[in-house]
């Protein structure tokens, strides 16, 4: 009978293992994803480019798929803990460049349609912020490693990690509103705190001068939790409409709800600066059900996934309707 319960012990303790292990596998670390989007751009001949860098070093990248003067920008991982939309944008990234090497229509959208209104993917924004998150702090130097702790309020858990690597939230870094931003952390913070200045951070800094490069027709912004659309920043009158038929479709093939927010919003996000700059309708789209301040699970990859697949070739359809002149 022992024989039989240590048998049975080692056998949970092996299950136990793969099952603690397998999820790391899966995730879209900083490294897994850069090393996969330069193999799509060499097996699809894609055009990839690096924008700029993190606070630490890490590349930041962009994926071309099509060759339309025209496009959009799809984001991602603007926040450190919200790397499901990693996950979102890189299986976008594989399917689309398939289906486009091989002239086939997608989700019932022809993908002819990039040769008119192509799509830069941006798959993380925050490197650093995402690999503290995933992997904690043991890789950086002591003294450092304390400056973190306190950033995260004393705890060793990293899990809730928002910011970049100097605990800064990179969606209360842009200039429209900023100034307005109230009840923010006053310091650095694992969350939260808007910095001292706009464009401060280094990410960015550098998304937004490659937006101004690249000049797209539109934009949606990937974040974690609450399945919603936000839309709507100080939107120019003579846009409502024409910007609300976008959320419409989007909320129609995602089944998210569309968020209706007050007409004093405050911003300092990357689609409240793209909307108040440009004039052209942005989207941040929230995906998973509710969760509090960590990663949703990778198991609800695959519902996400099928609510979000066809985002990306409705943002260049529609800018192919109602924005190119």
């Amino acid at each position: 009978m022992r024989k039989k319960w240590i048998l049975v012990l080692c056998f949970l303790t092996i299950v136990q293992t793969v099952q603690a292990k397998e999820p790391e596998h899966h995730v879209y670390t900083y490294k897994r994803m850069k090393n996969e989007l330069i193999t799509i751009a060499n097996r699809y001949d894609l055009e990839v480019r690096t924008f700029g860098q993190s606070e630490f070093g890490r590349d930041l990248l962009a994926l071309k798929i099509g060759r339309g003067e025209n496009s959009v920008f799809i984001i991602g991982s603007h926040h450190g803990r919200e790397w499901l939309s990693t996950h979102i944008i890189m299986e976008m990234i594989k399917q689309y460049a398939s289906a486009y090497e091989q002239g086939k229509a997608l989700f019932g959208h022809p993908t002819e349609i990039l040769d008119d209104v192509a799509i830069w993917f941006i798959p993380m924004v925050n490197p650093d912020g995402v690999s503290i998150q995933q992997k904690g702090i043991s890789s950086f130097p002591f003294l450092l490693q304390e400056i973190y702790k306190d950033m995260n309020e004393g705890q060793t858990d990293f899990s809730r990690w928002k910011a970049n690597g100097l605990g800064v939230d990179l969606n209360r870094q842009y200039p429209a509103g900023w100034h307005n931003i109230e009840g923010d952390s006053p310091y650095a913070s694992y969350s939260h705190f808007k910095g001292e200045r706009p464009l401060e951070s280094k990410e960015t800094n550098a998304l937004t001068l490659f937006t101004k490069q690249m000049n797209p027709l539109t934009a949606a912004s990937y974040h974690t939790s609450g399945r919603e659309l936000y839309w709507y920043y100080f939107n120019p009158f003579n846009h409502l409409q024409r910007d609300y038929r976008l959320v419409e479709k989007i909320a129609a093939k995602t089944g998210y709800e569309i968020s209706y927010p007050p007409f004093n919003a405050i911003g300092g996000g990357f689609t409240d600066w793209f909307i108040q700059t440009y004039e052209r309708p942005a989207i941040t789209i929230e995906l998973s059900y509710l969760v509090k301040e960590t990663n949703p699970p990778l198991s609800v990859f695959a519902e996400e996934w099928e609510r979000n697949k066809e985002v990306g070739l409705i943002l260049s359809e529609y800018a192919q309707e109602e924005l190119v002149d």
